[in-house]
């Protein structure tokens, strides 16, 4: 079966991460083994990866088709707009090297895989325009993403609970970023298979992909934080084998994210240079309390605009997702990840809409309404997620058309 394991009855859940695939004397695959294997698990994954397409696709051909008709630049907006400019300026000129007093004038607030990886698309095809390669990074790994997305429903409800957790993922309601020059695709793909990898007990690989996810978001300490305590709770299993390999699945996760921390404080001369770039653009934590009052203003002396009150629906939602995911008795790495991630996002004192944006990772939330909605008859799991795709697409075009701020 695709990706070393066997695929468990939906009917009852397989829960208990499998050990990784070896040959018969306990060595590595050969790569043309791992190449079929490769190949295996990508037609095992294509259905997900095509219905992903498709969705995306709807959603670009909406986005584009609004567009021209407001005569609005279609590149501009998907490579050159709010956060991809900031990318495309850290990849072509580095990051600032003091703190100053302006968020206009301080980059350091980004993390640097994304930037590294679209530096590296403009040396390689100096030809294209400002941009593509960010954007070609995006939705490159907005590919890979879905397929691991797929990987983990798969691997724990079956082929078709995978399928339609990828496509709702590609249905949420801010799905355009994905397919824009941002981060989001890249950091999801590398949570996505950072966990698959801990489900399936390949510790180093999880490490690695949560260090790497580390460097492309200030989120990436959930998806560490998340590998680093299973490693370590996986240790304490009397039946554990081979315990050097989930201490250095623990160690090595958090290392992106505190190289770049570290990096920003000896930069600017200060151990918590990082923290005073947070503060300098107004993000602090303060446990929740800015989201509280700007929620009880939105619905108690305000009239949101419309993309705002979707922002405030998709937060409440993920909160009531995220209790249904426990009642569910998720894996443990999945819950730790979402609920991590959930309380930096709510607990941030800062700019309020790009909130649904920042929960664009949190993929195993959706897990209970894929369960559901795979267990749904063929047609009615055909309307519904072409219903969730059509929404999308028009609340992609609104963001970035309708929507006067940044996504």
């Amino acid at each position: 079966m695709p990706y070393g394991f066997s695929e468990p009855s939906t009917a009852a859940p397989t829960r208990v991460p499998a050990p990784a695939s070896r040959t018969p004397h306990g060595t590595a695959p050969t790569p043309p083994r791992l190449r079929a294997r490769t190949a295996d698990a990508l037609r095992h994954a294509w259905p997900a990866l095509a219905a992903y397409m498709a969705v995306r696709a709807l959603g670009l051909l909406v986005f584009t088709v609004w567009a021209h008709r407001d005569h609005r630049g279609v590149r501009h907006l998907l490579m050159e707009s709010w956060d991809c400019d900031w990318y495309l300026k850290i990849a072509q000129n580095g990051y600032a090297d003091e703190l100053g007093t302006r968020i206009d004038g301080n980059n350091l607030a980004f993390f640097p895989l994304y930037p590294l990886l679209v530096r590296a698309g403009d040396a390689l095809a100096p030809w294209l325009p400002r941009g593509a390669a960010g954007l070609s990074v995006s939705v490159a790994a907005s590919l890979l993403a879905a397929w691991g997305i797929f990987a983990v429903g798969d691997r724990l409800y079956g082929r078709r609970t995978g399928v339609v957790l990828a496509v709702l993922w590609g249905s949420l309601p801010v799905a355009l970023v994905q397919w824009m020059g941002y981060t989001e695709s890249l950091f999801t793909a590398l949570c996505a298979w950072s966990l698959y990898a801990v489900l399936s007990g390949r510790w180093l690989w999880a490490g690695s992909l949560a260090a790497l996810a580390g460097l492309t978001r200030p989120t990436g300490v959930a998806v560490a934080a998340a590998v680093s305590l299973t490693a370590l709770l996986a240790l304490r299993r009397p039946s554990a084998t081979r315990p050097l390999r989930p201490l250095l699945g623990a160690l090595v996760a958090p290392l992106g994210w505190l190289a770049y921390v570290g990096w920003v404080g000896l930069r600017l001369g200060r151990w918590d240079g990082y923290f005073a770039v947070q503060k300098l653009w107004r993000n602090e934590w303060d446990g929740g309390v800015a989201t509280y009052r700007r929620m009880r203003d939105l619905f108690v002396t305000e009239r949101p605009a419309l993309f705002v009150a979707m922002v405030t629906v998709v937060l409440l939602g993920a909160v009531v997702l995220f209790v249904l995911s426990a009642g569910d008795r998720q894996p443990l790495p999945l819950l730790v990840f979402s609920g991590l991630l959930l309380v930096i996002v709510l607990g941030s004192s800062g700019v309020y809409f790009p909130r649904a944006r920042f929960l664009l990772p949190g993929f195993p939330l959706l897990l209970p309404i894929a369960v559901a909605l795979a267990r749904a008859r063929s047609h009615v799991l055909v309307t519904l997620l072409t219903t969730a795709a059509l929404m999308s697409a028009v609340c992609g075009g609104h963001m970035l058309l309708g929507w006067h701020g940044p996504p």
